[in-house]
């Protein structure tokens, strides 16, 4: 008699995000948080007039920001995290045809080939990461005034101002997004994602 060891069935759900990852991203997105409302609060008059205290804003807007990049640094010593930076830097074929699906709003899961990541994702991750450099980079010259040419300074305030506009937009759909699919919010949360929502969101991923 010949001992056969059973096939185990298929888990229902597969590791997306580790907890590292979950933390550089709730981290991120708290301090983003908090730069976005203080900037609002400091360029808006009627919020400016509600809540006061521009001092104390300016203060926390300042370190805020400088910290920003703070999580991701620290998350470079997660292996995980380094091998999805790594998947959000390459863009294939199949990214270029999730884009033209996109433009030509073709919805079709068979028309959006994507692996970990789609194109869109990958995307928002390059022009938010660039943004913010830029940010820090205009912000740093807007704060040591000594440091830099009054045309610098000026140029560098117009530029803070206009961009950060920009990622207001740009995080308000990137918000919306995660609102309409509670699946991939449902992956950040908790590591976790169905593997049909896997297979048919992100066909070429193999987890």
């Amino acid at each position: 008699m010949t001992l056969r060891a059973d096939t185990p069935p298929a888990t229902a759900e597969v590791r997306r995000f580790s907890t590292a990852q979950r933390w550089i991203h709730r981290t991120t997105a708290a301090l983003m948080g908090v730069c976005v409302a203080t900037a609002a609060c400091l360029y808006v008059p009627q919020l400016a007039e509600l809540v006061g205290r521009r001092d104390l804003l300016v203060t926390v807007h300042q370190w805020s920001g400088l910290a920003l990049p703070v999580p991701v640094l620290a998350g470079l010593a997660s292996r995980a995290f380094r091998a999805d930076l790594g998947r959000l830097n390459r863009f294939g074929p199949h990214d270029r045809t999730w884009l033209r699906a996109a433009l030509h709003r073709d919805k079709r899961p068979a028309s959006r080939p994507a692996a970990k990541f789609n194109a869109g994702q990958k995307l928002y991750a390059a022009w938010i990461a660039g943004a913010t450099l830029v940010m820090l980079a205009t912000g740093l010259m807007m704060w040591f005034t000594h440091l830099t040419p009054l045309l610098w300074r000026t140029s560098a305030t117009f530029v803070h101002d206009w961009l950060a506009l920009t990622i207001g937009i740009v995080l308000a759909g990137h918000i919306g997004m995660a609102l309409a699919d509670p699946e991939s919010r449902r992956g950040m949360r908790t590591g976790k994602v169905p593997r049909d929502w896997a297979e048919r969101e992100h066909p070429l991923w193999r987890p």
